[in-house]
């Protein structure tokens, strides 16, 4: 059995997804918007999250190898979360390490 894993399209770069799959142009336009509020909504929580564990690592003065094993994961993880790389992280596994250091998190829909 053999695989095809020849690539027929690469959308570039900030093209709009929405209207190469077919959409009109204007609901592709709607929907890229949508998209980007919701993709921008969940990176403004992870970077809240992330800062409530980095204002508790200081608040502890600890150090990120004392974190990572109280986390359990490891101390460039905690890196990564102090240095607000919110792309590596899911708002899940930001939820439950706030959870583990006794910080439970709280949703509020509006």
């Amino acid at each position: 059995m053999k695989i095809d894993t020849k690539i027929r399209h690469v959308t570039k770069p900030g093209a709009n997804l929405f209207l190469e799959l077919g959409f009109s142009p204007q609901e592709a336009k709607r929907l890229q918007a949508v998209s980007r509020r919701q993709i921008n909504d969940a990176r403004l929580l992870k970077q809240q999250l992330m800062e409530e564990l980095s204002v508790w690592i200081e608040e502890h003065h600890l150090k990120q190898s004392q974190v990572a094993e109280i986390l359990m994961v490891s101390r460039p993880r905690v890196s990564d979360v102090v240095n607000k790389k919110t792309a590596k992280f899911t708002i899940d596994t930001l939820v439950e390490m706030l959870s583990r250091v006794g910080k439970p998190v709280r949703l509020a829909v509006n």
